[in-house]
This record gives C-alpha cells, structure tokens and sequence, in this order.
C-alpha cells in the first residue's frame, strides 16, 4: 500500500513542479540581492533578502524531498534486479524507511508554501494593560509582564521597557516593552487578548477568591521602510520623567511624548535618561502604532474570509484563564488545560504556545490547495 501511495504521487508530481519553479526563483533572487543597483535601494533589497531567507527554506525541503524519492527509486530497482539477499535486506530497509518518510515531507513542504503573516518575522511591541479588577487587574498585569519577560530570557530575547503605569499597590496599569529576536512576533502574537486571573487578591481580607483581567496587546515592530513618517505630522511634547507615587525621576525634560496628527495615535517614552534615546524608541512606537493599523486590516480580511480556531487579531477575546486556587491554566482557544500555574507564570509558556502553532498550522493545511 505505501509503495502504491509513493508512486501515485510520483506520477503526478504535483508538488515537486512547485518546488523546481521556486528554486528558480531562489536563485534569481540570490543573484538580485548581490546587484548594486538593487543594494542601492534599500527598500527593495530588504524584501528580496526576507525573499529569500523564505526560500532558502523551501530550497532545503525540496533537495531532502527528490532526496527521498530518488532512493525509493534507487531501493526499488536494485530490489528487481539485485539477486544478494543481504543487499536485497538493506534495500529493503531504505525503501521502507524513505516511503515512511515521504509524507512527513510533504506535509512539512505544504506548510512552508502556505502563505504565513508577512509579519512573522518581525520583532514586537507588546502592551499590557490591568483592566476590571482595580489594584489586582494591576498586580496581575505586572505578574504577566514578569511572565513574558522570563519567557523571552529563556528564548534569548532582548527586552526593552518603553513606558509604564505603576499600580498603588503593586504591578502597572499599564506598560510597554519591546521584545527583540528571531520571529518574535509569529510567537508572541497568539498571547494578544484579554487573561483572566481567579485567586485571592493580595487586597482581599475575607480569603475570596475574586476574577480580574488584563489585556496584552502585541503588534509587529514597524521598519523604517514600512512607515515614512513626516516631522510636520509629529507634536512633540517633552516632560519630566516620573515613578511610583508622582515623585520625579529625573528633574530634566528628557520624557517624550509624541502626537501623530493625522491620526491622533499618542505614544510616550521616559525610560530612558537621554532625551533623545526616548525621542528614538517613541519614534519607533509610533511608527509601529500607525503600521499596526494597516496591519489589523490584514488581520480583519482572515477574519472575514473565516472563523480562526487561534485568535491573533481580536483583542477583546477572553483567550486564557489562571487560577490559582487549582493550579491549572487554561487555554480557551483550543481548549488545552495544564495544571502547572507556577512553572508557567515564570515564564514556561512554550508548551501553550506550541499547541497554538500546531492548531494555526492545521487550519492553514486545511484552507490550501495543496
């Protein structure tokens, strides 16, 4: 049966057409990308080498696809003609192995030709807010920034806070931090939605186990060749850094605030002791800010065309839930449970997110031709 499988596939050779035409294309774009003229335009040069970093990996899959059916190939003739039982034996082993292996191969081919985010590979701007709950929606959005931050040490992330809102009683009404890697925002995105805590608030003298919330916004970090934002478009307003309570950080005015006019997106930075440090990561959040808009079209257009099984673009969705009292977290996108509450909020979230990929990835095979 699998050797009937293998060489129905062989003779429509579907698959391996698509990928011989786009190793073509990864070798003209490998000769684009080594052109002065080309390098010369940045803007240009940028997409051809994001081009083809995709389709290097296409390139590689293909050599270890005709790989696998020459060796069917290969183990099946010396199997008609080959009379030595101990070669016959050792054929026999590769044919079997290589068949096993084929559709394991294509399946991974068919994933790397599904269209994923443009925005994959970018870094992220990741924006927690403490919502109903009071001074626990609080705590519990600086206990999910702790989270994210140990998460992103783990993944040997670089994080960078921009701006915060620091709770009475602890935690932060509202913070901002850039995270920077490799495909930081093909991970992260899935965590964009409103987490709900159920415990018993730090506030709480009766021992009651109350419900709180927090959002977490994640949008991809916008290129300078994404966005060209005008000075004229920009009010600049500068102000003293301030922490916990009112009291001044610093008494210079090195915190920035900055307004886009057309679009009224405001966007602050005081993290930073230089005033021109600030300006620069302001300026890059609000690039991003006004990306993202464009970027939450994108986002709408898939929900429009269909119903996501992993939600990435809604972000008043209740995705996950941590309660404490039992222990467990749950996932309500996939309606994954684990009860390991404490290894995930020090940042073992890998395990979750990883089964958020897995059913992403599945309803992708199911919408394409392939």
């Amino acid at each position: 049966m699998l050797i009937t499988n293998f060489e129905k596939a062989v003779s429509e050779n579907s698959l391996l057409d698509k990928l011989d035409a786009l190793v073509v294309r990864f070798e003209e774009v490998g000769m684009l990308i080594t052109d002065p003229a080309v390098i010369a335009d940045m803007k240009r040069f940028v997409r051809l080498n994001k081009e083809y970093r995709d389709l290097e990996k296409i390139a590689a899959a293909r050599n270890d696809y005709k790989l696998l059916l020459d060796n069917v190939r290969e183990a099946k003739s010396i199997l008609e003609t080959e009379t030595d039982p101990g070669i016959k034996e050792m054929a026999k082993e590769e044919l079997d192995k290589s068949v096993e292996a084929i559709p394991l191969k294509e399946e991974e081919i068919k994933l790397l030709l599904v269209p994923a985010d443009p925005e994959d590979s970018k870094n992220a701007i990741v924006e927690i807010r403490g919502g109903t709950g009071g001074d626990e929606a609080a705590i519990f959005a600086g206990d999910l920034y702790r989270m994210y931050s140990k998460y992103c040490e783990q993944k040997g992330w670089k994080t960078g806070v921009t701006s915060f809102s620091e709770g009475p009683s602890g935690g932060y009404k509202e913070i901002v931090f850039t995270v920077a890697g490799e495909g930081v925002y093909g991970t992260l995105k899935y965590e964009s939605g409103v987490h709900r805590v159920q415990r018993v608030p730090q506030t709480e003298t009766q021992g009651r186990v109350h419900t709180s919330a927090a959002t977490v916004v994640v949008l991809p970090e916008a290129d300078e060749f994404d966005i060209e934002l005008k000075e004229s478009d920009i009010r600049v307003d500068t102000f003293c850094s301030s922490g916990a309570g009112g009291q001044s950080v610093n008494t210079t005015y090195s915190a920035i605030r900055l307004v886009h006019i057309p679009t009224g997106i405001m966007v602050q930075c005081q993290d930073e002791k230089s005033q021109h440090k600030n300006k620069t990561k302001a300026m890059n959040e609000l690039r991003s800010r006004i990306y993202a808009v464009e970027h939450q079209k994108y986002l709408d257009d898939i929900s429009s065309k269909r119903k996501p099984m992993v939600s990435t673009g809604d972000r008043s969705a209740k995705i996950r839930t941590y309660n404490f009292p039992q222990g467990r977290v749950t996932d309500h996108r996939i309606n994954l449970t684990l009860y390991n509450l404490s290894a995930v909020m020090d940042g073992d979230i890998q395990p979750v997110i990883d089964q958020l990929i897995v059913a992403e990835n599945a309803e992708r095979l199911k919408e394409s031709e392939l």
